[in-house]
């Protein structure tokens, strides 16, 4: 999907989402720049994968579709996963990208507790004995919906911690959270990610992990105030109201 004339900005979906979640977002920017947004392989209306991908997979998926869709160098703006994926691409290949907005963005690998690596356990042992039981009843429901195939690209993807990434990255970042957030909370995530962007700038709004479309007028004067600020030199604080 492309609409509108300007400056580039790509929309990046989140896991087990679409382009059309961005709905509100590409309506109201396209008055004003060129907006494109993909479904992810796998998602949407994309091909299914024929492997498990991991976010570094993603990334090179992404580096190509930039380079062979003729954006100069786009602000991308990125949900939940879609955030792992811009990150691990920023951190590559930052002269492909203008800027970074990042809402409910994930990746910070939080340290297993007890109760996280007896539950792991848990789950082994009752998988050998009865699989049905152990696959209906352990694991969230977004990874009990998803192929064999798609399961293990999750693990790829939830696994891996971008902290490294992240702390790489010296383009100017606008961060994005809803303040009820309990997927990516902005005490976690994204106090973390602001500590680690060079640049960065926190913002929490009214809303859960898609702040973007429950409260979509708030949620785009923010990400406007952002793009035409442009390019800027000074360094941002942030800040947790």
């Amino acid at each position: 999907m492309q609409k509108g004339e300007g400056r580039d900005v790509l929309l990046l979906h989140g896991y087990m989402s679409c382009k059309e979640s961005f709905y509100f977002t590409a309506e109201c920017l396209k008055k004003h720049y060129r907006v494109t947004a993909p479904d992810f392989p796998g998602f949407g209306a994309s091909s299914p994968l024929i492997e498990a991908w991991s976010v570094g997979d993603y990334a090179v998926w992404l580096e190509k579709f930039i380079k062979s869709s003729g954006l100069s160098r786009p602000y991308i703006l990125a949900h939940s996963f879609g955030a792992r994926v811009a990150i691990k691409l920023a951190a590559a290949h930052p002269q492909l990208i203008s800027g970074l907005i990042i809402t409910g963005g994930a990746g910070i690998v939080k340290k297993r507790t007890r109760a996280y690596k007896a539950r792991v356990r848990a789950y082994k042992i009752v998988k050998r004995f009865a699989p049905k039981f152990a696959e209906k009843h352990f694991g969230s429901s977004e990874y009990r919906s998803l192929s064999p195939l798609m399961r293990e690209s999750y693990k790829k993807i939830v696994n891996e911690d971008l902290s490294a990434e992240a702390a790489k990255v010296s383009l100017p970042v606008q961060l994005i959270y809803g303040r009820d957030d309990t997927v990516t909370p902005a005490c976690e995530e994204g106090l973390a990610f602001a500590s680690l962007f060079k640049n960065s700038r926190l913002e929490i709004m009214e809303g859960g992990h898609f702040c973007f479309s429950q409260n979509h007028a708030i949620f785009n004067s923010k990400v406007i105030a952002f793009l035409t600020e442009g390019e800027r030199e000074q360094k941002w604080e942030y800040s947790y109201p």
